[in-house]
């Protein structure tokens, strides 16, 4: 008996396992087969009895960004989208994974910036559309990439329903979904501190910030009290940022400031009125449980000036 079994299409079988050549043969010929699509059940068509029954079975890609390439904690989480769906595809389900990538604009944008940077190219030399048709370019590229390594690993997905976040379907949807939230008091629009990238001039989210702890000092500063009766003394670690103090905040259950809620002190070295307001936020213990609320310089202090000052 010969040692080397002959495979359809391959070369003949290895002594070791070498899953690259099998993989490169059956995931296009499944993918041609339609082995992932929705309706197949083995001739392409739901079963007779599958469909009187209604058994379905439907997952979504969490879309991944265009701003690279896949990493093991999205292979971790396709392979159980993966088996779930060959489950139920196994018990005769109707089913339908369905595969997508996500714009990300602004993380997008910083990625071809980034590679613009690094020629010594700013997108102002490009200009509006150039630099527009450059993130479409890196989008196809990105995206081609990210199916190309769902497809290698095999993802029984129905590559027909494939979708990107900015198709124009999808854009009317959510735009449909978001005036119908606000129109039923659902969603809002409220002030709230944005972080602001001096370089691309646009605000960017929370993920696209990374944060750096620093020692500092810790200074107190006394801020008189309007009515003449004292002093209240803030503790704070930024006190260059004092100039544009709009008030000094302390704890609703301390004793030793419920008093002074609603009055007002002078704000040093400017002489403006500023008034004493009251959050839970405030920590009794850590300085002298005064805290200065300067806006634009911490999330949860100006939160707190908003729900004051703004109801």
């Amino acid at each position: 008996m010969s040692e080397n079994i002959a495979q359809p299409g391959l070369n003949s079988l290895s002594k070791s396992f070498e899953p690259a050549a099998l993989e490169a043969h059956w995931g296009p010929e499944w993918e041609k087969r339609g082995y992932g699509n929705a309706g197949y059940r083995g001739t392409g068509k739901p079963s007779a009895e599958a469909a009187a029954a209604g058994h379905n079975f439907a997952i979504q890609l969490p879309p991944p960004n265009v701003t690279g390439t896949l990493h093991m904690g999205h292979a971790f989480n396709q392979t159980i989208m993966d088996s779930l769906t060959r489950y139920y595809r196994m018990k005769g389900a109707n089913t339908a994974w369905i595969p997508g990538t996500d714009h990300a604009g602004i993380a997008t944008q910083i990625v071809v910036e980034r590679q613009l940077q690094a020629q010594g190219v700013s997108r102002y030399d490009l200009g509006r559309d150039e630099f527009t048709k450059k993130i479409w370019e890196w989008k196809e590229k990105s995206g081609n990439t990210i199916t190309t390594q769902m497809r290698r690993m095999g993802d029984t997905v129905d590559w027909s329903r494939e979708y990107f976040t900015m198709d124009d379907k999808l854009s009317k949807v959510v735009t449909e979904t978001f005036v119908k939230l606000y129109e039923q008091g659902l969603i809002y629009r409220g002030k709230r501190l944005v972080n602001w990238d001096p370089v691309l001039q646009s605000a960017v989210s929370d993920l696209e910030v990374e944060s750096q702890e620093k020692d500092g000092s810790l200074w107190h500063i006394a801020y008189p009290l309007t009515s003449g009766a004292g002093n209240l003394v803030v503790a704070t670690t930024r006190p260059e940022t004092m100039l544009g103090d709009v008030a000094v905040m302390v704890h609703p259950e301390d004793d030793r400031y419920k008093h002074l809620i609603g009055q007002t002190v002078t704000l040093p070295l400017v002489g403006r009125q500023i008034p004493i307001i009251a959050d839970e936020y405030v920590d009794k213990e850590f300085g002298t449980g005064v805290v200065k609320v300067t806006p634009a310089h911490d999330q949860t202090t100006t939160r707190s000036v908003f729900a004051t000052t703004c109801p």
